[in-house]
């Protein structure tokens, strides 16, 4: 990828412009049968659509706190580049109370309404489909997403020594989550263009969301991202390892 990229916005505006047809983020959940395989063309598309959403109709800005209480999953990695692309602060995990916005599962929705500011609700149904019935204080945000802009211009773009995320209490600024991403691929066995990792990591620490998203997107590889990965038994997985033409494992 680019030398010069300094935030994980610029990483994904580099993948963008380099191969937009080539996958980057293929997703299994394995307690559902779920697939979803999206370009850097339509990731990309889903962020700015989102990162349109935050900073839109959500009013959030550089600086503010997003507080992320979400699972491994495709629609947490756009989050956490819609995030990166407003400015805000990608909190996984964090304190609902402490946020301006609070972004949260079906299975977080309890704590999610702690947040006194903004709050978005997201099914993480197959397909991205929305709530049956969407949760009492929440926007639903597979309604409200697909009619936002398909381009994204931050207001008031954040620099890279600024705050971009916040993992297990540690935080890291733009600058030093590309830093890390990049002097992690070599031992995830990321080697550069067409490096294909399948984690199975969680995304509550630094080392899940680096195996899972951010060191695949710095080093122009990708990643199959799998939720409930112990369901599968040693079989199944070399199979999947071998139909998805992985080059390295995180478990």
């Amino acid at each position: 990828m680019n030398a010069t990229d300094r935030t994980p916005a610029d990483l994904l505006r580099s993948a963008l412009a380099a191969d937009p047809a080539r996958p980057l983020v293929t997703f299994y959940d394995d307690a559902t049968g779920e697939r979803v395989e999206l370009s850097v063309a339509t990731f990309a598309n889903w962020v700015a659509k989102t990162a349109n959403l935050l900073q839109g109709d959500l009013a959030a800005g550089p600086g503010d706190r997003v507080a992320l209480l979400l699972p491994a999953h495709w629609q947490t990695a756009v989050w956490l580049l819609a995030c990166a692309s407003v400015g805000a602060v990608a909190d996984v995990g964090g304190d609902a109370g402490a946020a301006d916005v609070v972004v949260s599962g079906p299975d977080s929705l309890d704590a999610a309404r702690a947040c006194p500011g903004e709050r978005v609700a997201l099914a993480l149904r197959p397909l991205g489909g929305r709530f049956p019935q969407p949760p009492a204080g929440f926007v639903d945000y597979a309604v409200e997403v697909p009619g936002q802009g398909d381009r994204f211009q931050p207001f008031s773009p954040a620099g890279p020594e600024e705050p971009a995320l916040i993992v297990a209490g540690a935080e890291h600024t733009g600058a030093e989550v590309v830093e890390r991403a990049r002097a992690d691929a070599s031992a995830l066995g990321l080697t550069g263009p067409g490096s294909r990792l399948l984690s199975g990591l969680p995304y509550d620490t630094w080392e899940g969301l680096s195996a899972g998203l951010y060191a695949p997107l710095a080093t122009g590889g990708s990643v199959v991202l799998c939720r409930h990965l112990a369901r599968l038994d040693e079989d199944a997985l070399a199979k999947r390892i071998e139909n998805e033409r992985v080059t390295a494992t995180a478990r």
